[in-house]
C-alpha cells in the first residue's frame, strides 16, 4: 500500500487524545488495542489502526475482511462463479472516488485468501474528526459493494443472510438512504 501521500508514518509520539475522542464520539467504533479500534456496526470484520505521522497528521489504515461468495453460500458455487464474482468484486471495491469527505487518493489492496477477502485502505489526515468518519465511510462501502455484488438464486448463510434481510425489510418499509 502506498497511501495517499499526505504525510510520513511514524510522526514520533504517542496517539493523540483527540484521536482516541473522536473514535469514542463517532459511536460506530469499540477499541480493542492501542491505537485499534473495530468497527461495531458491520457484521464484517472491520478495523481502523491509527498512528501519529508528520506535521500533526494521524495516518489510519482501515482493513475490513467479508468472506467469499462460496464461503457464505448454503449452496455449492462453481469455481467460474467464484471467480467472476471476486473479480467483479475487485474491480468495484478499488473504485472508491467521492466515498469520503476528505480530498483523499486512494490505492487500496485487494488479498483473496480461501474463504476470504482482505479489503485494505490508508489515508492520513490533519482532522481527526474527518479521519474517522472517512475511515467509517469505508467500511460502509466495503459492505455496501460487498451486499450490491450478491447473485441471486444462492440460498446465503450469516452475514450475508442477516444484511440481505435488513436491507428487504428497509426496502419494505418505504425508507431509504
Amino acid at each position: 500500500m502506498t497511501g495517499d501521500g499526505e504525510g510520513a508514518i511514524g510522526g514520533g509520539g504517542d496517539l493523540p487524545d483527540r484521536v482516541r475522542r473522536a473514535f469514542a464520539d463517532h459511536g460506530s467504533f469499540e477499541p480493542v488495542d492501542e491505537g485499534v479500534w473495530v468497527a461495531e456496526t458491520t457484521p464484517f470484520d472491520a478495523e481502523v489502526r491509527a498512528e501519529p505521522a508528520a506535521d500533526g497528521r494521524i495516518h489510519f489504515v482501515v482493513t475490513v475482511r467479508v468472506p467469499t461468495l462460496s464461503a457464505t453460500a448454503a449452496d455449492e458455487v462453481a469455481d467460474v462463479v467464484e471467480e467472476g464474482w471476486i473479480e467483479t468484486f475487485e474491480l468495484r471495491v478499488v473504485d472508491v472516488g467521492g466515498v469520503t469527505r476528505g480530498d483523499h487518493e486512494f490505492d487500496p489492496t485487494v488479498a483473496v485468501a480461501a474463504d476470504e477477502i482482505t479489503v485494505d485502505f490508508e489515508l492520513t489526515e490533519i482532522n481527526e474528526r474527518r479521519g474517522v468518519d472517512d475511515a467509517g465511510a469505508l467500511i460502509n462501502f466495503v459492505e455496501g459493494t460487498y451486499v450490491q455484488g450478491v447473485i441471486p438464486g444462492y440460498e446465503y448463510t450469516e452475514p450475508l443472510d442477516g444484511l440481505l434481510s435488513a436491507a428487504r425489510q428497509q426496502g419494505n418499509s418505504g425508507g431509504g438512504f
